[in-house]
């Protein structure tokens, strides 16, 4: 076994529950002439330790022999997934249906045709009834060659059923794929540039959705298929995201989520894409700033992390434990609440430290960039440089540029905030060169590059003057669509407020928050 597979199993092994490995000692390891099998052995020495270490594996078991060692690893592995499978099974709707499919294929082998026919009609309605249209295909194919070569009689018009059944199911799987292909994409483009940036990469995007959609034959005409609808919503979701137009996102997040609230089984069924919805509906409600609603459906998924299907699901359970934290934090920002956000950092710290590689590092330079903003909101710019420097450090700046390019903006305020003068010299020519080499440079970057630039120069009592000239430029610039996007990352203007009135930013964006529920 390659050295990637024994880390693999190790992995496999500290991921259990104990309710696993309850499941796996009872039902999977009989006892063999009164001790335990060898591989149960070397599942116990591997469960007690701390990191991997083959050398302590030998020394602890004197019935190991070493040139046995890599088959005995690789059959554990393959006894861990047969008991992961076994136990988990009847939670997974595709997993009882891919059983179904290989009973019909032993009675298949063993002659028995009609009842492996009886039992493929059967599973194909089930597979039909939880929207598995993959395995409908799969399903359908079977039949055709048992009906093709033998004379079974089974229904009058058998052939022009299978044919007609076949053809239906291969376009919505067709559309399915298509659509889920063209979300994918979207998505990609999302993580790699963020929004759009101006009028190049709006023509871009609008040309690269519309000409794809295009390709799908049928997809304006068709009743569509769950699957087909979910995979439409998502692609219009990352589609009016990058673009930047949040009230459309929003109207088709609302009906992706929707989609699930009409056919409650999928929920379950289809968990990840139901939690991954109400992400991106908080995350248009947040844009738009729909206070109450943001506050509903944050409910809805913290919630939602308490069902039975999150528990089970390790993956779901990450899942929400991201989107519910980017949010918790996304409501301090709404709400102005800084000072309460740092409460949440440790918890955060601390599941990312416990994650670790099950984390992508897309998410952790989010986490990154929203706690240090919490810390600039806070006065707390140290601690803010900290986090940002964690962000730039990243030698793979193609993830999140968007990120990079504003985690560099914000450093520099904070610099000046500390005084920091010198460095601040040096690091705006260093910040201007990253931001022309990303092609992410604005009007806003440029307006705070060229105050930071002046600083050496301007006079104690020149500064509120110049705060005041730098406030009216962006909010000007903030008016322009291609601007805007520089604003969502950081609330700039109302930290330039502060600097003008004399009063912290926490206060001044609080402030602006009250007011808009009065």
């Amino acid at each position: 076994m390659p050295n990637q597979q024994i880390d693999a199993l190790y992995q496999l092994i500290k991921s259990l529950s104990r309710a696993e490995k309850r499941y796996f000692k009872v039902n999977i390891s009989p006892m063999q002439n009164g001790e335990k099998p060898k591989f149960v052995q070397l599942f116990d020495i591997l469960d007690k330790m701390k990191s991997y270490d083959e050398a302590k594996i030998l020394k602890k078991s004197k019935n190991f022999n070493p040139s046995q060692i890599s088959n005995l690893k690789a059959h554990l592995y393959k006894q861990l997934l047969l008991s992961l499978r076994l136990q988990h099974f009847n939670h997974n709707i595709d997993m009882e249906i891919r059983q179904q499919l290989d009973y019909a294929k032993l009675l298949y082998n063993k002659g028995l045709y009609m009842q492996s026919l009886k039992l493929l009609e059967k599973t194909k309605f089930t597979a039909k009834e939880a929207q598995q249209n993959m395995l409908c295909v799969e399903i359908i194919e079977f039949e055709k060659l048992i009906e093709s070569q033998y004379i079974t009689r089974s229904i009058e018009g058998r052939a022009e059923q299978l044919t007609k059944e076949s053809q239906e199911i291969d376009n919505m799987v067709y559309r399915a794929n298509r659509l889920s292909d063209l979300a994918l994409q979207l998505y990609g483009l999302y993580i790699k540039m963020g929004h759009i940036r101006n009028e190049v990469d709006k023509k871009a995007v609008e040309d690269f959705f519309e000409g794809e959609l295009a390709k799908i034959e049928g997809i304006q005409h068709a009743d569509l298929s769950f699957y087909e609808q979910l995979h439409l919503y998502r692609a219009y979701v990352w589609y009016y995201y990058i673009l930047q137009n949040f009230p459309y996102c929003y109207r088709y997040a609302d009906k992706w989520v929707n989609l699930f609230v009409k056919n409650p089984l999928m929920i379950e069924r289809e968990p990840f894409h139901y939690v991954k919805g109400l992400n991106n509906l908080l995350a248009a409600v947040y844009n738009t700033r729909y206070y109450s609603k943001f506050v509903e459906v944050l409910q809805w998924l913290q919630d939602f992390g308490k069902y039975k299907v999150v528990k089970l699901h390790e993956n779901i359970q990450i899942q929400v434990f991201l989107f519910t934290f980017i949010h918790r934090i996304n409501k301090h920002f709404l709400e102005g609440t800084f000072t309460e956000a740092r409460e949440l950092v440790p918890e955060i710290e601390a599941h990312i430290k416990d994650l670790g590689k099950k984390l992508d590092k897309h998410r952790i330079l989010v986490f990154y960039y929203k706690i240090a903003c919490i810390y600039f909101a806070t006065d707390d710019y140290s601690t803010a440089i900290d986090y940002l420097n964690k962000i730039i450090d990243q030698r793979d700046v193609q993830l999140r540029e968007d990120i990079h390019c504003f985690a560099r903006i914000l450093l520099l305020i904070s610099h000046f905030e500390l005084e920091h003068h010198t460095l601040i010299e040096s690091q705006v020519k260093s910040t201007y060169r990253f931001l022309k080499k990303m092609n992410d440079f604005h009007g806003m970057q440029e307006a705070i590059l060229q105050f930071l630039r002046r600083l050496p120069k301007m006079l104690p009592n020149q500064l509120v003057d110049e705060f005041v000239n730098l406030h009216q430029t962006l909010v000007a610039l903030s008016a322009d669509p291609y601007e805007k996007r520089t604003f969502l990352y950081f609330d700039i203007i109302s930290w330039l407020e502060s600097k003008i009135e004399g009063r912290a930013v926490e206060e001044v964006i609080r402030g602006k928050f009250l007011e808009e529920q009065v």
